[in-house]
């Protein structure tokens, strides 16, 4: 084959593997591991097809977007208003889910909150009781699908917010608070109706039993830097 022939073909192909840039990780424990507060199928179908399919879709909007070759998944978030409702509903589920998996954890690798983060909780918010009380007003009073998060705002205060379908914080759209997420629960239906059906509340009641505590630490110094 001519060394023009085999450029053109390398050339062909480079779409396609730019397209397929946005992967799935594997989940950081078992499907199981969360039991008896998250049940191991909706973990499976939570990972394996809800979370696959904006990973799949993301890719998809790739092939006919070049730009999004050049961002990852987090700089995504930043420039969202740049691009369609596919790239902001696939970008954002994307990076959504795959936060929320790391900021969970089996029993026995949960930790507490560092002596920075208890610190500055206990300042915005007068205890953790407090804080989480919050939170779950966030999630529940949040209408249809979205999340609850706690954030770092960009002067480096603790606040609680909540955003609509797979919106999130970093993006640079307007009515959202902007910060960085280091705490995030969903609250789609699909996160919790297998086991929970219609009660949100114990859900989001029950999931702060397997909250990973060592990570959102670890998130709150560097959003911290």
């Amino acid at each position: 084959m001519s060394l023009t022939r085999f450029a053109a073909i390398a050339l062909a192909c480079l779409p396609g593997i730019a397209a397929a840039q946005f992967s799935l990780a594997p989940l950081p424990y078992p499907a199981d591991a969360l039991e008896p507060y998250i049940d191991r199928t909706t973990m499976e179908i939570h990972h394996g097809r809800h979370h696959a399919a904006y990973v799949n879709n993301l890719n998809t909007q790739a092939k006919t977007t070049p730009e999004l070759a050049a961002l990852s998944l987090t700089a995504l978030q930043g420039q969202i208003s740049r691009f369609g409702p596919a790239v902001r509903n696939n970008g954002g589920g994307h990076y959504n889910h795959d936060l929320f998996w790391q900021l969970m954890a089996p029993e026995g690798q949960r930790g507490k909150p560092s002596p920075a983060l208890e610190t500055a909780i206990n300042s915005t918010f007068g205890s953790l009781e407090e804080m989480k009380k919050r939170f779950d007003q966030a999630a529940l009073s949040r209408f249809g699908s979205g999340w609850a998060w706690l954030i770092v705002t960009p002067d480096k205060k603790l606040a609680v917010t909540s955003t609509a379908n797979q919106d999130n914080p970093l993006m640079d759209l307007p009515g959202i608070d902007r910060g960085t997420p280091i705490l995030a629960l969903d609250v789609w239906e699909h996160a919790y109706y297998l086991k929970y059906q219609n009660r949100r509340a114990d859900y989001a009641t029950n999931w702060w039993y397997v909250v990973n505590w060592n990570e959102v630490s670890k998130r709150y110094e560097a959003a911290l830097r």
